[in-house]
């Protein structure tokens, strides 16, 4: 069935996967409506729920931190309605009777009681969405909520900031349990045909180090399997954080999360909180991680829907299908993120030939494109660069693209003709390839009004994504790794700097460009 398991590693990214999954959720039809064109097992298992029930719930593994969960309940109604116990209040088995000291509840949001009572939700704001649980749609099976009780979310006298810190906690539970064995397995083994894993993590705080942990583990114990890794973060670029001693620390994070992940996974897309380019139409809160990861997920569920969509001749579009077409050298594992939004109906005033072309696939029907012309689509919205590689560079080069895979919702008028085959190692310009749909990114009650795109309120938006390797990666590792050098202690600069180097010079090969492995030639 080609399933896809997912990782959610702290809160930032749990914003991410609320969002994600409320999607989901979304794509699901009932009888006598028409079949979804989403196939629903890529990212969800069936169950049974204890009074004998069928349960359909998403192939998630997430980690937070102890009262980030806010009133989830690992118990939930799904499974066990008669416990009220809340995912703080689990005890082991004593020989005698333990005594319980239970912390005030977290009430529920106003949000998750009419949904509860099968009403009509309120209009969700910044100010009363205080915990990612607070706005989400689905049910979990119990395996999928994993508390890490060692730190709370509130602590100040021990945060959970500093790589080392996620890295030794993690270091620290896999000597204790086998987290894969524990955690991971359950939901591995259940799948027919696993297409990949998909991890979103944060990577400027000790989420990184967490995540650099596990991105090893993985590897060595599912070898080629497809690894996406979504990492996210203000990684040193919000330059409204009051000291400077933390933004510092968040480029080391990041920094010392960029060499394994991009080491280990199959692709790696750094995703910034801020991005240095925005549109007119796009208007969000950067101090709320609701709206902040609701921009990220219309991208990121966008990207990726290829991967689970239904097609009459075949799956194409899989996570191995757009690792080909990024990455055909096998070492450029590091990808440009970026994507524009648009109101479909003024995309369809606009339509061309092309587009019309386009719309003869179907409703549930992907089509695949790869052309060759050098020509390529720009786009409104850059979720990769971050403000200090401007402030660190040199001068500005031209950047050379490598190769693009683009994923098309809606009506986009966009040329044919963009790029030769990836697969044509011999041929010129960049490689393309372009996944198209029909099929819409739908605005949930759950999702906040960030996008004025020219007909007001609107419950679906085209979003077009696209994820690029090009010599942009090099500029922007080498100018982190300028950073940290003046950062880190002695005895781990020179392995952290060679190591950026070394995935620096993976974007300068195979072209005659300008980079050299120093800018302090001149």
């Amino acid at each position: 069935m080609h399933e896809i398991v997912t990782l959610q590693f702290g809160s930032q990214s749990n914003y991410l996967g609320t969002h994600f999954w409320n999607t989901q959720e979304s794509y699901f039809t009932y009888p006598p409506e028409p079949e979804s064109a989403v196939d629903h097992d890529i990212h969800f298992r069936a169950g049974v729920a204890p009074d004998g029930s069928d349960t359909f719930t998403p192939r998630a593994l997430i980690y937070d931190l102890k009262g980030a969960f806010g009133s989830m309940r690992k118990i939930n109604a799904l499974y066990e309605a008669e416990d009220d116990r809340s995912i703080l209040d689990q005890t082991g088995v004593w020989p005698s009777k333990p005594i319980v000291q239970r912390a005030q509840p977290i009430p529920q949001s106003t949000y998750q009681q009419h949904l509860d009572a099968g009403l009509e939700p309120p209009q969700l704001s910044t100010s009363t969405v205080k915990y990612w649980s607070d706005y989400s749609r689905v049910y979990y099976h119990p395996k999928s909520i994993v508390q890490l009780s060692e730190f709370d979310v509130n602590d100040r006298l021990m945060p959970f900031q500093s790589w080392d810190v996620g890295m030794d906690l993690f270091e620290k539970l896999e000597r204790e349990v086998d987290l894969v064995d524990r955690d991971l397995r359950f939901f591995v083994e259940e799948c027919d045909g696993l297409q990949g894993l998909q991890i979103m993590t944060g990577v400027d705080d000790a989420w990184g180090g967490w995540a650099s942990g596990w991105i090893e583990r993985l590897r060595d114990e599912y070898g080629k399997l497809s690894i996406w890794t979504w990492g996210l973060g203000d990684q040193g670029a919000n330059t409204t954080v009051p000291r400077a001693s933390k933004r510092l620390q968040q480029i080391v994070n990041s920094s010392r999360s960029l060499q394994p992940l991009a080491e280990q996974s199959s692709v790696y897309i750094p995703v910034s909180n801020r991005p240095t380019k925005v549109p007119d139409y796009l208007s969000f809160d950067a101090t709320s991680a609701w709206q902040v990861s609701a921009l990220q997920a219309a991208g990121v569920e966008s990207m990726t829907i290829s991967s689970r969509l239904r097609t009459s001749n075949g799956r194409h579009g899989t996570l191995q299908d757009i690792e080909d077409t990024i990455n055909s050298t096998g070492k450029r594992r590091i990808a440009k993120f970026e994507m524009s939004i648009a109101d479909p109906d003024v995309l369809s005033e606009k339509t061309t030939e092309g587009i019309a072309r386009a719309e003869k696939a179907g409703s549930t029907t992907l089509r695949r494109t790869s052309e060759s012309e050098t020509q390529l689509s720009s786009f409104d919205i850059d979720a990769f660069s971050k403000d200090y590689r401007l402030a660190s560079s040199k001068g500005s080069k031209k950047e050379h693209i490598f190769a693009r895979a683009e994923a098309c919702r809606g009506a986009w008028s966009l040329s044919d003709d963009a790029g030769r085959n990836p697969r044509d190692k011999f041929g010129d310009g960049p490689g393309v390839k372009k996944y198209t749909t029909p099929l819409l990114f739908p605005v949930l009650d759950s999702y906040p009004s960030i996008f004025d795109v020219g007909s007001g309120h609107t419950e679906k938006l085209a979003v077009h994504a696209g994820l690029t390797t090009s010599t942009a990666v090099a500029e922007q590792v080498r100018a982190i790794e300028q950073i940290v050098k003046r950062l880190v202690a002695v005895d781990e600069r020179e392995a952290l700097c060679n190591g950026l180097q070394v995935v620096a010079e993976e974007y300068d090969e195979g072209w005659d460009g300008d980079f050299t492995d120093s800018d302090d030639d001149d």
